[in-house]
């Protein structure tokens, strides 16, 4: 038995050190005065994505981004050479944010940092994590409202509501087990409950 355990223990830890040594994406947004002042969003190359609003948060939101948006994204990566060019512009614009991108992969570290960039590839990663950052807010808000603030939830089903309309939401299927207990549980406002079942249903049957 102890020959067993100890092969369980050698076969979890070669797993840990593999998960620590797969690419990861990193980004962080430092804007003081707006709200939240600091975002950070890393997405593994196995979908996996963490959210904080703190360095030092360590109780960060996760949620997963399904294969073929990972691809996409570390597919952006690639073509901005894996952060190892700079990618801020050469105009002067207002500051929009201190931002960093920054690939890892076990020992090897590349990063840039940028407040504006005409880089198209740069954009189109910087979206996608504006995109994941904007889903887990908005799931924040719903799961803060729902616990502590009954008269708020309508206000953060819209934000939902309104972020799913516009193609915002990443994996908005992580919303539903949320969705389906407000729209069960009678504590909540009638009009909220329906909202919150309109918009699962929205979820589950999205238009072609």
């Amino acid at each position: 038995m102890r020959i067993v355990g100890c092969l369980l223990l050698a076969a979890c830890a070669a797993t840990a050190a593999a998960g620590a040594d797969a690419p990861r994406l990193f980004f962080s947004r430092t804007f003081p005065g707006s709200t939240p002042p600091y975002i950070q969003v890393t997405v593994e190359k196995t979908g996996d994505v963490e959210y904080r609003e703190a360095v030092d948060d360590d109780l960060p939101l996760k949620f997963k981004l399904n294969p073929a948006n990972t691809d996409e994204m570390f597919g952006l990566a690639e073509k901005l050479d894996y952060f190892k060019r700079p990618l801020e512009a050469p105009v002067k614009v207002a500051f929009m944010g201190a931002k960093v991108f920054r690939y890892e992969n076990g020992a090897e570290k590349t990063e840039v940092k940028f407040n504006y960039s005409q880089d198209i590839s740069a954009q189109a990663l910087l979206d996608w994590f504006e995109r994941l950052a904007e889903t887990a807010q908005s799931r924040i808000n719903l799961e803060r409202a729902a616990k502590y603030d009954h008269l708020g939830v309508m206000k953060a089903l819209l934000q939902v509501e309104s972020a799913l309309d516009r193609g915002r939401l990443a994996n908005p299927e992580q919303f539903l087990v949320m969705l389906d207990r407000i729209a069960n549980n009678e504590t909540y406002m009638h009009t909220a409950r329906t909202r919150a079942a309109e918009i699962a249903e929205a979820i589950r049957t999205p238009k072609k």
